[in-house]
């Protein structure tokens, strides 16, 4: 009520933006994952994994708000599971049949080709389920406090730049299929993001009072990526009507034109409920699970610095370690279910989201929970996956070469922290970048060099050689730990003053990252229960609180820290 009276509670419009912004990461995953799986000619197959995306991420993410770090973030599809998936299906096991690169031979409706592709997915699926595992015991058992003594950003820097670097192939050739087209997807998100992102439009809002009016919002800011989309598909369906797209699929060109991918949308149901094991029982192996952690740990780094960003960014205290443990926990088990719904990928905290609360300067747990609604509600009607699976291919590969781009400068950027005068993290960052190229180049093309005569070593010997995160990540570890370096020149002391806060009132965290509807107030009230890493530690008041419900005194004490609390608690949560 308190919020509610400050005004901190409204949308205002905000929850479908939020929707938008995570739309462009969300849809790529399927999208790239797609050529592994032998889904490329299958594009109905490729409509149910955008939706079933959608519909675990709606999911996820109020697991999140209401019980995970309780911050208004959002939780979609992470590009860190890519690399290890994508390098476990490139084993000789699960390289896709020549005859399903023929878009002749695919029949997406028998017997023998639904085979091919879910026997892939449910080993997916089963890798990502066993990785979670270990991420919901890190969460819960407050490990990742821990982890974070030995991981700095020369570690975190590698790792999330070979995220997306190994996919330089997959982009070009969808870019390729049309340079003009990739191009003009390209300008305009540059355009708008970059160029026009100080721009503000004034667009017809309702609020109670004020009525109808104009609201001054930063929209190319907001929705680059969208827009951006938008106008080159548009473009291109100019282009096929015009006929300048040539209709021979055999020319350079023709995947530009929208009626190649469009019968999708008539093929696709309306309404359509994923459910757990729609592709069948998930099945486990060795090979993949190891490889799978690179992805869990890379992922649980980076949900880290998101929740102090968005903490920051709302105008609430720093998260304390009870609510990252349990961030963390809550998003293994979002990987769990993503696992067991069959996104292809696991779940994590979206960077764009965070930022774009920056922007809306709306940082209310209200407005995601609405923008989750709605990703459960495109999960469902199966028409949107379906729209989304009809882009045309070269303005896809436009949006990747910008959006892998900047996944790979954001690793970079985490050795803002560091001093990178020093000839000794010079040599740590370059070589672990190196290495992380070439090693998985030289493992894919000499996998016999590796063998042992143990299938199973062998497969989890290739998956591990041919992750480039991995790689890089691993001895980016070993070398930071182990070559001497002061803590300020290993950039750890401005790591650690970047994510603490001052002293802050314990009401004011109670409020925002307690666990809601009174469980960690009412039912969880007990003394060991203060013990778990999830659950906030007993603090001072509450034994005095102890001491005065002993003799009687409570209700004057209660309303002193209620005036006190409302003082201090003026935050955008």
């Amino acid at each position: 009520r308190f919020l509610e009276k400050k005004g901190l509670w409204t949308c205002k419009g905000r929850d479908i933006s939020h929707f938008l912004t995570a739309m462009g990461g969300l849809v790529a995953i399927p999208l790239i994952l797609s050529e592994g799986l032998c889904l490329q000619h299958d594009l109905l197959t490729q409509s149910h994994l955008i939706s079933t995306i959608f519909f675990v991420s709606g999911i996820c993410t109020l697991l999140q708000v209401l019980f995970g770090v309780r911050l208004p973030i959002i939780q979609g599809g992470t590009f860190t599971f890519l690399t290890p998936t994508l390098a476990m299906l490139s084993l000789p096991r699960w390289k896709c049949p020549a005859w399903t690169q023929n878009a002749t031979l695919v029949n997406a409706s028998s017997p023998e080709f639904i085979q091919v592709w879910q026997t892939r997915m449910r080993e997916v699926q089963g890798t990502i389920i066993v990785a979670s595992c270990f991420q919901i015991f890190v969460g819960f058992s407050g490990l990742i406090g821990f982890l974070m003594r030995f991981i700095g950003p020369l570690t975190i820097a590698p790792i999330i730049t070979l995220v997306t670097l190994p996919l330089f192939d997959s982009a070009g050739d969808m870019a390729g299929q049309h340079w003009g087209i990739a191009f003009m997807t390209i300008f305009f998100i540059v355009l708008f993001s970059q160029y026009l992102k100080d721009v503000v439009v004034p667009l017809p809002s309702y609020q109670r009072d004020k009525k109808c009016h104009f609201s001054p919002i930063y929209l190319f800011q907001i929705f680059p990526v969208l827009l951006g989309l938008s106008l080159s598909w548009l473009l291109c369906y100019v282009l096929t009507a015009a006929g300048a797209l040539p209709a021979s699929p055999a020319a350079y060109g023709h995947l530009a034109r929208t009626d190649t991918r469009g019968a999708v949308l008539s093929q696709a149901p309306w309404v359509r409920l994923p459910y757990p094991g729609q592709w069948g029982t998930p099945t486990v192996s060795l090979a993949g699970i190891f490889g799978m952690l690179a992805g869990v740990i890379s992922s649980m780094l980076e949900s880290v610095g998101d929740y102090y960003a968005c903490a920051r960014l709302c105008g609430a205290p720093p998260p304390p370690q009870h609510a990252i443990n349990r961030g963390i926990g809550v998003e293994g088990i979002g990987c769990l279910l993503a696992g067991a719904w069959g996104t292809g990928s696991g779940t994590t905290s979206y960077s764009e989201n965070v930022g774009a609360l920056g922007i809306t300067k709306v940082g209310s747990r209200m407005v995601i929970i609405a923008g989750a609604c709605i990703m459960l509600l495109s999960g469902i009607f199966g028409k949107v996956g379906a729209m989304l699976a009809s882009i045309p291919i070269p303005v896809i590969g436009g949006m990747f070469l910008v959006m892998f781009g900047v996944i790979a400068a954001v690793g970079i950027s985490n050795l803002q922290y560091t001093d990178m005068n020093s000839s000794r993290n010079i040599f740590i960052f370059g070589f672990s970048l190196f290495a992380g190229l070439t090693i998985p180049h030289w493992a894919s093309k000499n996998s016999t060099l590796l063998e042992t005569g143990i299938i199973q070593l062998d497969q989890v010997i290739l998956v591990l050689l041919t992750t480039g995160m991995f790689v890089g990540g691993l001895l980016g570890f070993i070398l930071d730990n182990t070559i001497p370096g002061t803590q300020e020149e290993r950039g750890l002391l401005a790591w650690k003053r970047c994510h603490e806060g001052g002293l802050e009132k314990s009401q004011l965290l109670s409020k925002v990252y307690d666990l809601p509807f009174g469980i960690g107030t009412k039912y969880c009230n007990v003394s060991w229960f203060h013990y778990l890493p999830a659950c906030p530690k007993r603090r001072p008041c509450d034994k005095r609180m102890d001491e005065l419900k002993a003799a009687g005194q409570t209700n004057s004490v209660k309303a002193s820290l209620e005036r006190n609390s409302e003082i201090g608690a003026d935050t955008r949560i």
